[in-house]
């Protein structure tokens, strides 16, 4: 099978396209064909190894002291089930499905992955394509974590920091259309349509004002993609207003499937759905991987594989 290899930490250019072995399921996992997977800054770090200097060496074990343990990044995918498993119960060949491989050696960018039944790994929304399905794991989850960690709800007062982010975009739809608070969106000029599309009832473009000036106090202020700190936001909360920080903790990971069975019904109900900002062919992960690091993408950057379907 095909698959995107890379053997030492540097810029795009180290990605590859080679051909690997194609795994085979053991008796509690499913094979899925991959139809489309992510970039996301994850993705990026690890393979530039640009980390937080305080994260630099848990992050070096974990990842690869000299170089990458894991050679094929794409920590989400989703496509159909080729074939299962003799013990599987849950899903059968032919289901299409999601799932995020964060903690199961990620490998999103091959044509074919093996998850365990008992995974991170879900049925996918007939609503939705597999680009979007793929765009699933990583920011609706976060978006949808912190907003209840902050304890979000009917008529509270929602500042988004970074907005048109992956976070963000998910972060807009979930705080509006579910928990029914009053959304402002803090993005770039070239953003503030799209922002206003996915729900946000005021934006203020950070290019020309400077959002922590603002005259409004918020219950809950996010910070969807970590530049910002709770001193410099402290001045925008109420007296018990709540600060979020996408960089910080998020919590426990004990509710996971819980979080995504939810993600799920939002998006059945129409209150969530990923913005898809560029697609690239799997041949083009290189340019894929440049435009993401540059930093200014809007939602989620997706990469298809060549025997993709349509529905």
């Amino acid at each position: 099978m095909k698959a995107i290899v890379y053997t030492k930490y540097g810029p795009p250019e180290v990605l590859e396209l080679k051909e690997v072995e194609k795994p085979a399921p053991k008796d509690n996992e499913v094979l899925i064909k991959v139809y489309a997977t992510t970039v996301t800054r994850g993705d990026s770090r690890m393979r530039s190894f640009t980390v937080p200097s305080w994260q630099w060496l848990p992050a070096r074990i974990y990842l690869g002291i000299i170089k990458p343990k894991r050679g094929i990044l794409g920590m989400s995918l989703a496509g159909v089930i080729e074939s299962v498993g003799k013990n599987l119960t849950k899903f059968k060949k032919g289901d299409a499905v999601y799932a995020s491989t964060f903690g199961v050696n990620f490998g999103g960018y091959a044509e074919y992955k093996c998850m365990a039944e008992n995974g991170m790994l879900f049925i996918k929304p007939s609503n939705l394509s597999f680009e979007e399905a793929a765009a699933i794991p990583g920011g609706s989850t976060m978006a949808l974590r912190f907003l209840r960690n902050g304890k979000v709800h009917n008529g509270q007062k929602v500042l988004i920091y970074g907005a048109s982010g992956a976070v963000g975009t998910s972060a807009v739809q979930i705080a509006k259309f579910f928990f029914g608070a009053e959304v402002t969106g803090v993005c770039s000029k070239a953003n503030l349509e799209l922002v206003k599309s996915l729900g946000a009832d005021k934006v203020i473009d950070y290019t020309e004002k400077d959002f922590t000036k603002s005259v409004e106090n918020y219950d809950v202020v996010f910070d969807a993609v970590g530049i910002t700190s709770s001193s410099q936001c402290k001045i925008l909360l109420k007296k018990k207003g709540i600060y979020l920080n996408v960089h910080g903790s998020s919590g426990h990971n004990g509710e996971m499937i819980e979080e995504y069975l939810f993600l799920n019904e939002l998006i059945k109900d129409g209150k969530l759905r990923p913005f898809i900002d560029r697609v690239y062919p799997m041949e083009q992960i290189v340019e894929a991987h440049r435009y993401v690091d540059k930093g200014h993408k809007k939602g989620n950057v997706v990469i298809t594989l060549e025997h993709k379907s349509k529905t």
